[in-house]
């Protein structure tokens, strides 16, 4: 092997701090001159399952004719497809003839990979010096002599790496090259826009129950997450809530709302379309591998309902027919009744705005006023007027049992049922409670007999409101008919 060969400089720190990690890219090779783009301000939309719209604006020196520009700091997870180039200064006298985007980064490996079959420089941990043909850098580097002395060299035994120069088409992060033909000279407000992966947002709600269970009070926080590869500095923010359609698949999309009760200071909202959009009013920096969360809405005092339900099964007519198998269903089942927050998303209850899909956490102040997680729910985009239901936990005192009692071969298309429900109150106070029961047997069905009066709540479910007594115990019977 030779030694002592010698390269620039620039070259081997930036081979080594590729190789051991410690620093990041330096690139100071002669590349043809493009303009740098200055950054004049950015504008995000974000929908709340990976998707963002970008919107750039960026200050560049044109001159009369064909500009090469090289634009840097877009996203890595951008969607070439969806880049739009434009002039505000001369939109009609500006065109992009081409635009390329870059995203063979430098690295240890990629610059291997582009020098194989040509020479390199190696110093080992040893100080000892090598040049050779880099033959392979799968795993450990085979180097060979111009004697052809071929040397293997194991990569934790590498001090430094010595390239001649940075390949052709390596850049040291994500960049977008066009060319763009301009009949005006001078400053000219480029205005890039584009879709990227990467990006969404959620709504964190948390409640606080009152003591006496008829109130309670909502704040809430957005929260951001940015992993789309670059960071957004001082960026306008616009967030998204509904559901819009993509050709590769539909994206949920999500937002935060102004108040009409209690509008938070943070966020404003607006109807856009058929979905919400929500505008944080001040300029926020977003960087890169990065959650950030900004207040969003509140109010006191909204009017609440705790209710009880016993669901015993999961079961549900999936529309194939009539099932007629005796023991479809019909193991025993015991459960404890859930406990479920309800209140009214309207001003006359206190809230009344747009809310979009979210988190919710619900906390209880304990008697040092201490407050405690008593459950979390989550919520789907809920406009004003709507009811919310929040499954807050299971009642360690109310105990429920289902049980088959009777199934009968009416006819060849006709079938019997009869179940026995038993419920217990182990509290020192009476409680009602929903029975929730579904018919998943068939969608043509009829209850022939029951020993209270039930509410037919869908197309395959019913509900029987049950009071109990305090350490108390009520039994409801029924029996349901289905034909084929």
């Amino acid at each position: 092997m030779k030694r002592g060969a010698h390269f620039p400089l620039w070259v081997t720190a930036l081979a080594t701090a590729l190789l051991l990690g410690t620093a990041g890219i330096l690139w100071l090779g002669p590349h043809p001159p493009l303009a740098a783009a200055q950054e004049q301000g950015i504008s995000l939309t974000i929908y709340n399952q990976d998707l963002a719209l970008v919107r750039d604006l960026r200050t560049e020196t044109l001159k009369a004719g064909a500009n090469p520009l090289r634009l840097t700091d877009v996203a890595a997870q951008i969607d070439p497809s969806s880049v739009i180039l434009r002039s505000l200064t001369d939109p009609a006298g500006t065109r992009v003839l081409e635009q390329n985007y870059i995203y063979d980064l430098a690295s240890t490996d990629a610059l291997l990979q582009k020098y194989q079959g040509q020479d390199i420089r190696v110093v080992a941990q040893d100080s000892t010096v090598y040049t050779g043909t880099l033959l392979s850098a799968a795993g450990d580097l085979l180097l060979q002599a111009g004697d052809g002395t071929v040397i293997i060299l194991r990569r934790e035994g590498i001090r430094e790496i010595t390239f001649p120069k940075l390949p052709e088409g390596l850049v040291t992060r994500p960049t977008l090259e066009c060319l763009l033909e301009a009949s005006k000279a001078g400053e000219h407000t480029l205005e890039l826009t584009y879709l990227t992966a990467g990006m969404n947002w959620t709504a964190d709600y948390q409640l606080l129950w009152a003591s006496d269970e008829k109130t309670l009070d909502l704040n809430s926080w957005v929260t951001l997450n940015n992993n789309s590869g670059t960071d957004f500095q001082n960026a306008r923010v616009k967030l998204v809530a509904g559901t819009i359609h993509r050709v590769s698949a539909p994206v949920p999309v999500a937002a935060v709302p102004v108040a009409k009760a209690a509008p938070a200071p943070e966020v404003a909202e607006r109807q856009f379309f058929e979905y919400h959009l929500y505008e944080i009013q001040r300029p926020i920096t977003l960087p890169n591998n990065t959650t950030k969360q900004i207040e969003f809405i509140s109010a006191a005092g909204i009017k609440t309902q705790k209710r009880y339900s016993f669901e015993f099964t999961a079961l549900r007519y999936r529309g194939w027919g009539a099932i007629f198998d005796p023991g479809y269903g019909a193991e025993p089942a015991q459960a404890n009744a859930r406990v479920v927050l309800e209140f009214v998303n309207s001003e006359d209850a206190g809230l009344g705005l747009p809310l979009p899909a979210g988190r919710v956490r619900i906390y209880k102040a304990d008697v040092d006023g201490t407050r405690q997680l008593i459950g979390e729910d989550s919520i789907s985009h809920t406009p004003k007027d709507e009811t919310l239901r929040l499954y807050v936990g299971d009642a360690f005192d109310l105990i429920g049992e289902r049980q088959q009692t009777d199934f009968q071969q009416v006819s060849k298309d006709v079938v019997e049922e009869s179940f026995t429900i038993t419920l217990r109150n182990h509290k020192d106070e009476d409680v009602t409670v929903d029975v929730l029961e579904h018919l998943y047997r068939g969608q043509d069905w009829e209850i022939i007999e029951e020993s209270a009066k039930h509410e037919k709540v869908s197309a395959d479910t019913v509900k029987w409101v049950m009071k109990i007594p305090k350490d108390g115990e009520v039994t409801l019977t029924y029996t349901v008919r289905y034909r084929q």
